[in-house]
C-alpha cells in the first residue's frame, strides 16, 4: 500500500462531507434549503388564517352546547357567551326547578332584565366561513342561509301551483279566454325554465343537473333523493317497481291517510266559521306552583267569559313526567276547563293560535267537548307547537300568551 507524502495530509470525514456539498448541483442544494423566501410567507399566511378562524370558533362558541351561536349571542355580567337556544333552555330549567337561573361558567344570577345581547360577537360570527349543505361550497355565515334558499344550484325546489280564473258564466269567449291563459301560463314557464338552463351559458346548465330531486316511484314508497343528473341510473334500479301489490298497498295507504288529515283539519275550520255564535279571548298563561311536597310547576289564565260561562285554561310541562328537568325533550299540555255551573250541556269546539302577543307558532287543530256538570273538563291536549324547540322560548317567558277561538255548536 502506498503512503501519502508527509507534504501531503490526509482530508478529514468532515472536509470530504464540504466538498462533496459544493460539487453538487445547485438544483439539489435549492430542494435542501427549501421553498424560496416568498414561497414560505405564502404558505405561512394561509396556514395563519386557517388556524384564526379555528381559533376565532372555540373563542366565540357558546359556554353551554360549545358551538357556535347561529343567531342571536347572550353574556352574563362577566361576559361569558351564550346562544340564544340555551340561553332560555337554562331560564326554563331555572322556571322548572323554582330557582334562580345561573352562568354555567362563573354561577353569577342571569335573566332577561341582566343579561345582554354581544352585537360584536354576533357580527364576528357572522363573518366565519361555513359549508353549504347542498353543494359544499363555503360562504360567510351570514349569507349562506341566503344561498341555500335562493342561488344554489343543488338546492330543493318547490314549484307552485298555478291557479287559472275563469271568467263569468255565459261570456261568449269564456272557453277560449280560458284555454288562452293555460297556454300563456305554460308557455311562460316553459320560457323560464328554458332561459334559466340555456341562457346563462354551459356551466350554468351543468350545475343546473346537479339539483336535487326525488324518485318517480316515491308515490310507492321510494325515499330516494339525491342529485337530478343521477335520477335515471336510480330509477333503473329502483326495487319499488318490482314490489309486490301488498307491499305497495301499506305506502299508498299512509300517503292518503296524511292527505285525509290535512283535508279534514281544513274543512272542519271553514265548517265553524259558519256557525253563529263564535267568540276569542286573548289569554296570558301564568305560572304558578302546587302545594304538593314537588311543588310541581303549572299555568293557569284568569277567569274569562264565553257563551254566558266562566272559563279557565290550565297548562302543565311534561304531564306525564315527574320531574320534567330530567328530559331534553318537553311539550306543554293544555286543558280547557268550565268553572260556572250550567244546567244545560254545551258542545263547544275551539282552536288554540298564536295572539297578537305570542311569540311562537302553533298549528291549528281543532277540538271538541261537551261540558256538562259532570264533565265540566276538557281532555289535556298537547299544545301544537309549530317548532318543539319553542317550548323552552315560552317557558322561559313571565307567561304564554294565545289566541283562544271558541265555537258554540250545541246547547
Amino acid at each position: 500500500m502506498a503512503e501519502a507524502p508527509a507534504s501531503e495530509p490526509m482530508p478529514s470525514s468532515s472536509e470530504t462531507a464540504e466538498k462533496a456539498l459544493e460539487t453538487k448541483a445547485p438544483d439539489a442544494k435549492d430542494e435542501e434549503e427549501g421553498p424560496s423566501p416568498k414561497k414560505r410567507k405564502i404558505v405561512s399566511d394561509k396556514e395563519g388564517s386557517d388556524k384564526l378562524e379555528h381559533r376565532l370558533g372555540g373563542i366565540l362558541c357558546c359556554a353551554v352546547c360549545l358551538d357556535l351561536p347561529p343567531a342571536a349571542v347572550y353574556q352574563c355580567t362577566n361576559g361569558h357567551l351564550m346562544c340564544a337556544p340555551c340561553f332560555t333552555h337554562l331560564l326554563a330549567d331555572a322556571r322548572l326547578r323554582d330557582e334562580a337561573a345561573t352562568c354555567p361558567n362563573c354561577r353569577v344570577e342571569i335573566s332577561k332584565t341582566s343579561a345582554s345581547r354581544n352585537l360584536a360577537v354576533e357580527k364576528t360570527v357572522s363573518e366565519l366561513p361555513s359549508e353549504c349543505k347542498y353543494c359544499t361550497g363555503v360562504f360567510p355565515r351570514h349569507s349562506l342561509q341566503h344561498h341555500e334558499e335562493k342561488t344554489c344550484d343543488e338546492r330543493q325546489f318547490e314549484f307552485s301551483q298555478m291557479v287559472v280564473e275563469s271568467p263569468a258564466r255565459g261570456s261568449r269567449w269564456s272557453a277560449l279566454d280560458g284555454l288562452v291563459r293555460i297556454v300563456s301560463g305554460v308557455y311562460w314557464l316553459v320560457a323560464a325554465a328554458l332561459h334559466g338552463s340555456r341562457g346563462r351559458g354551459p356551466g350554468r346548465a351543468r350545475r343546473a343537473r346537479a339539483r336535487l330531486t326525488g324518485c318517480q316511484y316515491a308515490c310507492i314508497g321510494c325515499p330516494w333523493r339525491g342529485p337530478a343528473h343521477e335520477a335515471a341510473a336510480h330509477e333503473a334500479a329502483c326495487l319499488h317497481p318490482a314490489r309486490s301489490a301488498a307491499d305497495v298497498v301499506g305506502a299508498l295507504a299512509e300517503r292518503e291517510r296524511r292527505r285525509r288529515d290535512d283535508l279534514a283539519v281544513y274543512n272542519q275550520i271553514l265548517d265553524l266559521l259558519s256557525y253563529e255564535k263564535i267568540t276569542f279571548n286573548d289569554l296570558q298563561l301564568k305560572p304558578y306552583r302546587t302545594e304538593e311536597f314537588v311543588h310541581k310547576l303549572y299555568y293557569e289564565t284568569s277567569r274569562f267569559s264565553a257563551f254566558g260561562q266562566q272559563w279557565v285554561v290550565k297548562a302543565f310541562v311534561n304531564k306525564n313526567q315527574r320531574d320534567p328537568t330530567q328530559s331534553s325533550q318537553r311539550e306543554i299540555t293544555y286543558q280547557l276547563i268550565m268553572k260556572s255551573k250550567s244546567a244545560v250541556s254545551l258542545g263547544v269546539q275551539w282552536v288554540v293560535l298564536r295572539g297578537p302577543y305570542g311569540e311562537a307558532a302553533l298549528l291549528a287543530r281543532p277540538l271538541a267537548h261537551v261540558f256538562a256538570d259532570d264533565a265540566a273538563d276538557a281532555a289535556p291536549a298537547r299544545l301544537p307547537l309549530l317548532d318543539p324547540d319553542d317550548t323552552n322560548r315560552l317557558l322561559s317567558n313571565k307567561a304564554i300568551h294565545f289566541r283562544l277561538i271558541m265555537f258554540l255548536t250545541s246547547k
